[in-house]
């Protein structure tokens, strides 16, 4: 699958999908946002893969967010807003229930959607030289409840409102202290590491995988846990992954996952 701006590449069970418009330093369109939530439903659909690597296009920018030259035609007026807020949103929606694990691969520059974007994923890792933040009040713009709630899981109301009130750019080092990426690296290793931490992912059980990111996204839900949710930690037993894994285990080898 691809698209002129957002392209899609398998290699195995790892899949990459590229925010593709280096020349605007992957500025968000509307098509993009569309685009970007066609293509995580459709991954999230397919068994074979294990895990998704979510980057920008070159090594200048994840994403500054959206682009503003696209304000005037497709963003000039509530009505038009909520039009484009429902196709972003549905995006943010495909992102966060994502069967698989993603990873986002952060260079550069990662600031208002392409923060919110990144916030989504599984895994933030980025390069020291990248810079983070959303500006998004010297625009006159709010960030709206769908677009705040993944940013307030992450890092904490608190935080998030000094971003937001504050809309500095910040550094890979602040970004880190805060809580908003899981790791930081020399810019040089980025890529490497992204895929490093994808092909760990991916050697894991796959079952396993989706099992955790439901039962964390379930965990930020007060609501108590009903007995059926409680008795579906305890389905893995029944996998044919749980038995490879263990015989494995046991034979001092490495397994061999079926996603069964």
């Amino acid at each position: 699958m691809s698209d002129d701006h957002i392209l899609v590449r398998h290699d195995g069970a790892i899949a990459t999908v590229v925010l593709n418009r280096p020349e605007k330093l992957n500025a968000m369109t509307k098509a993009m946002w569309r685009a970007l939530g066609e293509a995580l439903n459709a991954l999230s659909a397919d068994d074979t893969v294990r895990c998704i690597v979510l980057r920008g296009a070159g090594e200048k920018a994840f994403s500054p967010g959206n682009d503003i030259a696209e304000f005037a035609t497709e963003r000039s007026n509530k009505a038009q807003a909520v039009a484009y807020g429902e196709v972003m949103h549905g995006t943010a929606q495909a992102l966060e229930q994502c069967r698989h694990p993603i990873v986002a691969q952060i260079h550069g520059i990662c600031v208002g959607g392409g923060l919110e974007i990144a916030a989504l994923a599984d895994l933030r890792i980025c390069g020291q030289s990248s810079r983070f933040g959303a500006p998004i009040n010297k625009l006159g713009l709010v960030m709206a409840y769908a677009e705040m709630a993944p940013l307030v899981r992450l890092v904490g109301s608190a935080v998030a409102i000094e971003i937001l009130l504050e809309g500095r750019i910040f550094d890979a080092a602040e970004a880190n202290e805060k809580g908003l990426v899981t790791r930081v690296v020399p810019d040089a290793d980025v890529a490497s590491e992204a895929r490093a931490a994808a092909e760990r992912i991916a050697a894991g059980a796959p079952l396993v995988a989706r099992w955790h990111k439901k039962f964390a996204r379930r965990l930020a839900d007060p609501t108590p846990l009903t007995p059926a949710e409680r008795d579906e930690c305890f389905d893995c037993f029944d996998t044919e992954d749980f038995r490879r894994g263990y015989a494995a285990f046991l034979a001092k080898q490495a397994p061999e996952f079926v996603g069964r």
